[in-house]
């Protein structure tokens, strides 16, 4: 049977299938569950495996077209970013951070197998991430470099986990809009912006001007997602987010919707969402999957 080329599938279609091959793709390069030591091999498959949306893999791969780039290198660079994300999630949700029990529909890693354990996977997925990238054959040295420090920064001090900083001073602080777009800015937009970038960076070459489009598409989206993960926090259920609802809320910490309230969110995610997808004109019809994606992303349910 001819398998249908990925231009012609469907956007729920395309989605499932790249779901599909980073769940296979991941599961091959995480160490086996038997292998020594084996409880925190588990626990990372545990983490890492079976769940969530995918939408930093998705980016990668909807950019990947772009660029003509090859599935193996998508493949690569999108278990890269979701490995690096799964250790986010891991440590976020350890007493120390947000306390949390629940993800992705079950027990967080820390209560299925202890704190120390969590710990010690988020540090090895981290690690993992980077190994990824840096022994695959990219067929271009100097832009496997370009990943690499991509995603590295993105994860630091100046991204990820700076913003995760930010986020944990912020609780019971009041934080005005500009602030609050920096903290999420870093803390989830600079993975979601180091997604589209790799993407990019696995195929042919962008000039100067579709590069920074991409990027001015990459941070309008990255803060879309964010406004839209308020929303839901304070309007979804426990058993449609797979997470526990109205945990911001709850802790006192500022959202989108406690700065602008609920009716505002909304409008400034469609305008999020209007300027992410203008920023892709450039592209003309060779941007489909990342104008689908976007519109996934602004009206998601969980």
């Amino acid at each position: 049977m001819t398998v249908p080329a990925t231009h012609l599938l469907s956007f729920p279609d395309w989605m499932g299938s790249v779901q599909t091959r980073v769940e296979a793709a991941l599961a091959r390069s995480l160490p086996p569950g038997e292998a020594i030591p084996a409880r925190l091999h588990q626990a990372m498959r545990y983490a890492s495996l079976a769940g969530g949306k995918r939408v930093r893999p998705l980016l990668v791969f909807a950019a990947g077209e772009l660029t003509e780039a090859s599935t193996a290198r998508l493949e690569v660079a999108a278990s890269a970013v979701e490995l690096i994300h799964s250790y986010s999630l891991v440590h976020d949700d350890l007493p120390c951070m947000d306390d949390d029990v629940l993800r992705r529909g079950r027990p967080t890693c820390h209560v299925e197998y202890d704190e120390a354990t969590a710990l010690l996977v988020g540090d090895s997925l981290q690690s993992l991430a980077f190994e990824l990238l840096a022994r695959d054959d990219f067929g271009d040295g100097r832009r496997q470099l370009e990943m690499i420090r991509v995603l590295a920064r993105a994860s630091g001090s100046c991204g990820m986990a700076g913003g995760q900083a930010i986020d944990l001073a912020a609780v019971g602080q009041q934080l005005n809009q500009p602030e609050l777009e920096l903290m999420h800015a870093l803390k989830t937009g600079a993975l979601m912006r180091a997604a589209v970038l790799l993407g990019g960076l696995c195929g042919k070459a962008l000039d100067d001007a579709e590069r920074e489009s991409l990027d001015r598409f990459a941070k309008r989206a990255g803060l879309l997602f964010q406004v839209v993960d308020d929303i839901l926090d304070c309007t979804a259920s426990t058993a449609t987010l797979g997470k526990t609802a109205g945990k911001d809320a709850a802790a006192t910490k500022p959202t989108y919707v406690s700065v602008m309230g609920l009716e505002r969110a909304r409008e400034f995610a469609a305008d999020l969402r209007e300027q992410a997808v203008g920023a892709l004109a450039v592209f003309g019809g060779g941007c489909r999957r990342l104008v689908e994606l976007t519109d996934f992303i602004t009206w998601r349910k969980f």
